[in-house]
């Protein structure tokens, strides 16, 4: 766990190394979150997930290839050795997003801010009014890892061989079609057999993470098998592969989550409680 996420006061310490970058992920969308602290970290750059995204693929902010992933990378000054710190505005939020495309990339020096800024600012960090924008190309190079990323063809496959379990972070009046899909023409409900665990549950005061094993257990998750997150278009799906990361389980996120597979008229949809 210490080694996926970073307190604020472990943070500040580091604030000033030559050889760490704070990223700033913040990230909405209408109905998401939008009470946050202001500012930003000084010295922090900014990362915007849906300009570091595949801009072929129609699905929002999908992760790109590695030579694109590399050349945005760069071009923020991030080099290869670069230990990175991410947070983000809300507290835990999108960061967990950033985190996991780093991830994916093969970037393993690469830490989430537990509480994000608002638990920055609530440790007496120190705040400034924009990001830093000013630095030269890094050396970064990517090296992307495919187990952390799955395609509806992989979910397909896992579903009808068992090969893995699904596990969905949307709420429990979305997971089980009670409510419709905030995004226009999608149908409602959740994909055959997936478990569901609401993101939310999994923030603990301060919103810093709480990666309480009895909660992925509470969802009918077996420990010993492989998992597969997903969500609404790929970023709360992150969170819980965040802490499950910090459980010492990798997962593989479903990038297109419900926003491809509950977009499409060929997909098999479910509604009602998850299986016990």
């Amino acid at each position: 766990m210490a080694q996926t996420l970073i307190s604020a006061a472990d943070a500040m310490s580091r604030l000033g190394d030559a050889d760490t970058v704070f990223l700033d992920g913040s990230w909405t969308f209408p109905g998401g979150p939008q009470d946050g602290a202001e500012g930003c970290i000084p010295g922090s750059r900014p990362f915007d997930i849906d300009q570091v995204r595949d801009t072929a693929n129609p699905l929002p902010h999908m992760l790109p290839d590695a030579e694109t992933f590399t050349r945005h990378v760069r071009a923020m000054g991030i080099n290869a050795d670069s230990r990175l710190v991410i947070y983000d505005r809300f507290g835990l939020f999108s960061a967990a997003r950033v985190w996991w495309m780093f991830k994916a990339m093969g970037h393993d020096q690469t830490q989430v801010l537990d509480g994000g800024l608002p638990a920055w600012v609530a440790a007496g960090g120190t705040i400034a009014d924009s990001h830093d924008t000013s630095q030269q190309v890094g050396d970064f190079v990517a090296c992307f890892k495919p187990e952390r990323v799955i395609d509806r063809v992989g979910v397909e496959a896992a579903i009808r061989d068992g090969s893995a379990q699904i596990l969905d972070s949307r709420g429990k009046a979305r997971f089980t079609a009670r409510v419709p899909e905030p995004r226009q023409g999608m149908r409602s409900g959740h994909m055959p057999g997936a478990r569901n665990l609401p993101f939310t549950r999994l923030i603990g005061a301060g919103g810093r993470l709480a990666p309480d094993p009895a909660l992925f257990e509470s969802a009918g998750l077996d420990p010993h098998r492989p998992v597969i997150t997903t969500c609404g278009s790929g970023v709360t799906a992150c969170i819980l592969s965040l802490a499950l990361d910090c459980l010492g389980r990798q997962s593989a996120v479903y990038d297109g989550s419900w926003s491809e597979w509950g977009s499409r008229p060929d997909t098999e949809i479910e509604t009602g409680r998850a299986p016990s």
